[in-house]
């Protein structure tokens, strides 16, 4: 919870001590910086949810790859990031911990567990391969 209140802290620090050293200038040239960076970070979310508009909710090309490269603590923006998709919800909407499912073409898939916008615990889950179906054998003759 106090994390969420350093960066606005540190955001009006910067303007006082702007303010303090180099008057309404100062002001300017460090507001200027910020209104950037903010508009950096807002562009990257953006292009992440718009490059996820385009896939189906909750897939993922492979769901192997995808629990390899998770790791705790990282956002579900970065997770949206790597999947390219957003995730099928399996939580109830507006409950802490969230929980979404990423699915891949060999019905695979990883439950991500996210505690207020970071992810917390992940599983994978892959169907056995003794209980398919065998394809049948092609049997190729010989002239």
């Amino acid at each position: 919870m106090f994390k969420k209140y350093i960066i606005p802290i540190l955001m009006a620090a910067a303007l006082v001590a702007a303010f303090q050293y180099y008057s309404w200038k100062g002001v300017a040239l460090v507001g200027t910086g910020l209104v950037f960076w903010l508009l950096m970070h807002f562009n990257r979310t953006m292009q992440v949810l718009k490059r996820a508009a385009n896939r189906p909710i909750g897939y993922v090309d492979s769901a192997v790859m995808l629990n390899a490269k998770l790791s705790q603590g990282v956002t579900l923006l970065h997770v949206i990031a790597l999947t390219k998709s957003l995730g099928a919800q399996q939580s109830p909407k507006d409950t802490q911990p969230e929980v979404f499912r990423w699915t891949d073409g060999t019905q695979s898939h990883v439950n991500c567990t996210f505690h207020e916008g970071k992810l917390s615990a992940w599983t994978l889950w892959r169907p056995d391969q003794n209980s398919a179906t065998p394809e049948p054998e092609v049997k190729q003759s010989v002239l």
